[in-house]
C-alpha cells in the first residue's frame, strides 16, 4: 500500500538514538513515504547514523541549529502534495499518511489534519486530544471533523502550497508554540485545520530535552503571536493572564524581557487577522484558561 502523496519531514538535534527508532518506524509504514531529515547542527554523530542505517532518507544539514524553521528548509524540497510534520521522538501510525491525505484530497479548503497523539510507552491519549476533539469552533458543514484555530507541528499533515503560502514557521520564533502564528496566517488565507480521531501518531517522550528553555520559548512565542495578530484588546487581556498564571521565576521573567525587547519588529511586523477569524480565535480563549494540558511548566 504505497502512497506517493506524502513526505515525511523531521527535525533532529542531538537526539541520535530518538531518532534513528523514529526512522525505523517510518520506514516499516506500509505508505512507503519519502522522508526528509533536517538535522539541526548535532553533534552527537547523527548525520553519519542517518546515512548508514537510513541511506534512502534525505539528509539536510544546514550547518546551524534552525530549530522549526528547518522544516522550512526541508519543504522547499517536498515534491508531494503534502507534507507530514513529525519531531524525532514521535512516529506516525500505519495508514495515518493515507488517511490524512484522502481528507486534504477531498477538501481542497482544508490545509491541516492533526491525529490523535498516543503517548508511549503506556499507549494512552495525550491530554491534549480532548481539547482537540472538542473544539468549541463553529465549523462549515464540509469539514470533516473539529475545527481547529491551531496545530501541533508534530501530530499534522498539511497541504504544502498552504504552508508555502502562509510563509511557513516565523524565523525569530525559532521553536516552542511555533505554529500559533502560522496557524493564524492559514485561517486568515482562508484555509481550515481539523482534528481526526481516527489517524494517530505515536509520541514517546525525548529523555534529552530542556524543559526549561521550552518553557521560555513558549511563553515568549505566545506572548509575540498575540502581539503580531490579536487586536488591542485581546491581546492586553492574553498579556496579562499570562504574567498572572506563569511560574514566578527567572524562566518566566526572562520569557518576557525577550518579548518586550523585540516590541519594535513586533510592531513593524503587526497585521490583524481579519475579524471573521479573530471571532474564532476569541471563542476558544476561555478554553485555553481552563486548559490543564497547556501549562507553562518545567
Amino acid at each position: 500500500m504505497t502512497d506517493p502523496r506524502t513526505t515525511v519531514v523531521v527535525i533532529t538535534h542531538n537526539r541520535r538514538p530518538e531518532l534513528l527508532r523514529t526512522l525505523d518506524r517510518l520506514a516499516e509504514l506500509p505508505e512507503k513515504p519519502p522522508v526528509i531529515v533536517t538535522d539541526n547542527a548535532s553533534t552527537d554523530g547523527t548525520a553519519g547514523a542517518v546515512a548508514r542505517h537510513h541511506p534512502q532518507v534525505r539528509l539536510l544539514r544546514p550547518g546551524r541549529n534552525l530549530g522549526a524553521v528547518g522544516r522550512n528548509l526541508a519543504v522547499r524540497r517536498v515534491r508531494t502534495p503534502y507534507v507530514a510534520f513529525c519531531d524525532d521522538d514521535s512516529w506516525w501510525a500505519p495508514g495515518a499518511l493515507s488517511g490524512a491525505a484522502d481528507l486534504l484530497d477531498r477538501h481542497p479548503a482544508l490545509a491541516t489534519v492533526t491525529a490523535r497523539i498516543i503517548v508511549e510507552p503506556d499507549g494512552t491519549d495525550d491530554p491534549i486530544t480532548e481539547e482537540l476533539r472538542d473544539s468549541p469552533l463553529p465549523r462549515p458543514d464540509w469539514l470533516p471533523g473539529p475545527a481547529l484555530g491551531s496545530f501541533l507541528a508534530a501530530a499534522t499533515v498539511l497541504r504544502a502550497d498552504a504552508f508555502r503560502s502562509a510563509g511557513g514557521f516565523h524565523p525569530r520564533l525559532w521553536l516552542g508554540g511555533e505554529e500559533e502564528l502560522l496557524a493564524a496566517d492559514l485561517a486568515a488565507g482562508g484555509w481550515w485545520l481539523t482534528y481526526a480521531d481516527h489517524l494517530a501518531i505515536h509520541h514517546q517522550a525525548s529523555v534529552v530535552r530542556d524543559a526549561r528553555l521550552r518553557r521560555a520559548h513558549g511563553i515568549r512565542n505566545t506572548l509575540w503571536s498575540t502581539w503580531l495578530r490579536r487586536p488591542p484588546g485581546p491581546a492586553l487581556r492574553r498579556t496579562l493572564y499570562l504574567a498572572r498564571t506563569v511560574p514566578r521565576d527567572t524562566v518566566s521573567l526572562r520569557a518576557f524581557a525577550e518579548a518586550a525587547a523585540a516590541i519594535p519588529w513586533v510592531l513593524r511586523e503587526r497585521r490583524v487577522l481579519p475579524p471573521p477569524v479573530e471571532s474564532r480565535l476569541r471563542l476558544l480563549d476561555e478554553t485555553q484558561r481552563r486548559s490543564t494540558a497547556r501549562r507553562y511548566v518545567g
